[in-house]
């Protein structure tokens, strides 16, 4: 499947975890912006934001999630940067 863009552009993504994830985490994933937002009727999400220079490294950041035991909620594709 393809989604029209060309192989090895950069797209800004914004990934959401159930729990908590410190921002000393951000290294770790790729200097990802880290935030989260707790409300008392539900769980508390964590949002990582940034650039992802390709489809190879969005994988990891996932296998890394994967790795964590955290919940995946949402991979969003906000934007695309031109390389």
């Amino acid at each position: 499947m393809t989604d029209g863009c060309k192989s090895g552009q950069q797209a800004v993504y914004q990934i959401e975890v159930e729990g908590r994830l410190d921002a000393c985490w951000s290294d770790w994933f790729n200097g990802m912006t880290i935030t989260f937002d707790s409300e008392s009727d539900g769980p508390t999400v964590t949002t990582l934001t940034g650039t992802v220079v390709d489809q190879a490294k969005l994988r990891g950041m996932l296998a890394k999630i994967w790795d964590l035991n955290l919940t995946l909620m949402s991979v969003t594709r906000l934007e695309s940067e031109k390389s």
